[in-house]
């Protein structure tokens, strides 16, 4: 399967014509067809995360994307779970539930119902029973 690309080389602008098979492409320019070999160019591999361990989970909640806060399914003192709904956002006229990242105790909330957030502040901090010791 061929793709058209536009490029411009000195600042003249080409209509190519490319078509890869393994190592080889083959670029067409105004009729005339052109080899280009790239070694090992095959996919590259995808990289692993490797965090050196088992990475903590933060119980910080927040919106990656600013919006309204329509429901707020918790209170203070309430035990949740990890992957529990704690609050429902408005954000770009769809409603998101929003899960607990990890399991433990609802400490602090900074938002309310029909409140407008910005992105990426902390609504509401769930504390795991680990950080109590």
């Amino acid at each position: 399967m061929s793709e058209i690309k536009k490029v411009i080389v000195d600042g003249k602008e080409f209509a190519v014509e490319l078509e890869v098979d393994g190592d080889v492409w083959k670029a067409t320019v105004e009729g005339e067809t052109f080899e280009i070999v790239i070694p090992n160019s095959g996919p590259n591999p995808k990289q692993r995360r490797s965090s050196g361990g088992k990475s903590k989970k933060s119980g910080k909640v927040s919106a990656n994307i600013p919006g309204k806060v329509v429901t707020v399914e918790v209170s203070v003192g309430d035990i949740v779970t990890e992957g529990q709904v704690v609050m429902i956002l408005e954000a770009m006229k769809m409603q998101n539930e929003i899960q607990a990242p990890i399991s433990g105790t609802v400490t602090e909330i900074h938002c309310a119902e029909g409140q407008s957030i910005e992105a990426n502040i902390p609504l509401l901090i769930i504390t795991s029973p680990d950080e109590d010791k």
